[in-house]
């Protein structure tokens, strides 16, 4: 599978709650690195094991933007819900034979546009 391919079916099992299947896409030494909490967690069982007890109000809702990849890497712009908290992560994929070998991710807080801007932009719905 291409990188991009790679990437939306990790999202896709992600999608379904299948954190399992989405750790089978991992290589055996994956890393996942948050540098905003810095955060590292080593390996598929952990990535795994982190999903399944992180506390959701419903099942996890992911709507992919946009993948971007090629030569061996992949980006993602993905919003997420459990149907109250709502997140937006932009993530970086390191891929090599087929696996997710690294992923670096930033998960963004939202907050209201400056006002001394307001003459200058458009809000996005």
């Amino acid at each position: 599978m291409r990188e991009r391919e790679i990437i939306a079916e990790f999202w896709r099992r992600m999608a379904a709650n299948d954190f399992a299947a989405a750790g089978a896409l991992l290589g055996p030494d994956f890393v996942l690195e948050w540098p905003q909490s810095r955060e590292r967690i080593r390996g598929a069982a952990r990535f795994i094991q982190m999903n399944a007890e992180y506390p959701a109000h419903g099942p996890w809702q992911f709507t992919v933007q946009r993948i971007v990849g090629g030569n061996g890497e992949g980006v993602s712009d993905v919003e997420v819900t459990d149907g109250v908290q709502k997140a937006r992560a932009i993530s970086f994929f390191t891929l090599s034979e087929g696996k997710i070998t690294r992923l670096v991710e930033y998960w963004p807080e939202p907050y209201d546009p400056p006002a001394n801007r307001a003459h200058l932009v458009e809000p996005i719905s």
